[in-house]
This record gives structure tokens, sequence and C-alpha cells, in this order.
């Protein structure tokens, strides 16, 4: 059977592209996922994964719909492997059944880990050069609600639970938690 497998990063990307290759392949059932591929906690390859039997072929777009890590991919492949289920990739123009196939996927497999690395450095050089520039503040800094004062004595009296603090001052865990610890030591210093 040809399976097919679609995913992109995110709910407001557009699969029709992918959609659309696998028309043309002839795809005869897919599996897709709406979020990101850097681990393989998704429930669409799950379920693919779990479907697909000895003889099936699963056709992708490229490797990056499959999985961002070489360590991933190749542990998919595994997987592929053990239930004689062959993978093709439309745009490296790869078949896993084969010894060439086999080998090309490992090396496009590092290959892609390399760029996300290299890609995640040039991010977090070009936040530290806006940092000193002045033009990257980081995340904007979170403003105590109107009621704080109130609420949180009752928090500090015992007089409600934690919960109920948060839901009262509509915020959830670790910023309640981060805004006591910040207005504690606002209470130390004065």
């Amino acid at each position: 059977m040809k399976v097919g497998y679609i995913r992109v990063s995110t709910v407001e990307q557009n699969e029709a592209r992918q959609v659309e290759l696998m028309k043309k392949l002839e795809v005869e059932k897919t599996f897709q996922d709406k979020q990101s591929g850097k681990n393989t906690e998704r429930q669409g390859l799950k379920d693919l994964l779990e479907f697909v039997r000895e003889g099936d072929t699963v056709y992708i777009e490229s490797f990056s719909r499959l999985a961002r890590s070489t360590k991933d991919l190749l542990e998919l492949v595994e997987i592929f492997k053990n239930k004689n289920v062959h993978l093709v990739s439309s745009k490296e123009n790869i078949d896993t059944s084969s010894p060439t196939g086999k080998l090309m996927l490992t090396m496009i497999g590092a290959i892609a880990e390399f760029e996300r690395e290299c890609l995640l450095e040039r991010q977090r050089e070009g936040i530290a050069i806006a940092k000193c520039e002045g033009k990257y503040k980081g995340r904007k800094k979170i403003e105590y609600p109107q009621n704080w004062q109130e609420v949180y004595s009752k928090w500090e009296k015992r007089e409600i639970t934690g919960n109920e603090a948060m839901e009262k001052l509509n915020l959830k865990r670790n910023t309640f938690y981060k805004l006591v610890k910040e207005y504690r030591n606002i209470l130390i210093k004065n």
C-alpha cells in the first residue's frame, strides 16, 4: 500500500503542496501533523507507524517533514526497516529499499541536522548583537495585576490557596510564582 505522511510546523502553514504531491504519487492513505518536527511525539506520525504493514511504502515530500534530527530520522527509518516498510522521499529522490538510498539518507540527515544547528547558532549570535546595540530587550516584563497586593496578602496569610490566587489574578502558575519571587525581593529591599 502507498501511504503518505504530511507535516507542516504550525496550524497557519499550508500543506496544499504536500497534498498535491500525494495525489500525484497516487498515495492511498495519508497521515498529517500540524506541529513542529523537533521530536517524534506527533499523533499523525504515531498513527502512521501503527498503521503501516510489511510491504507498504511511505512517501514524504522531504526528510525534513519526517524528522529534524539525524537521530530521529535514522530511528524512524529503522522502525520502517524492521517492519519491512520502504521510505521514499520525493525532494531528495531517495528510496530506502536500495543500499545507495540508505547511504544517501544517512548523509542527508546529517547535513540537515548540521544546517539546523548552524541556523540556531546564527540566531543566537544575532540576538547577542541586537542586545549589545540595545535593539533586543527580550520578553516584555509582566506587569502586576491591579488587585495584586490584595490577593497576594490573602495568599501570604494562607486565607486562599495558590490556585485560588492564580485564578483571581488570571495568571498561570509560572507567572504567578515568578511575580511572587520578584515582589518578595522588592519588599526585602524596602
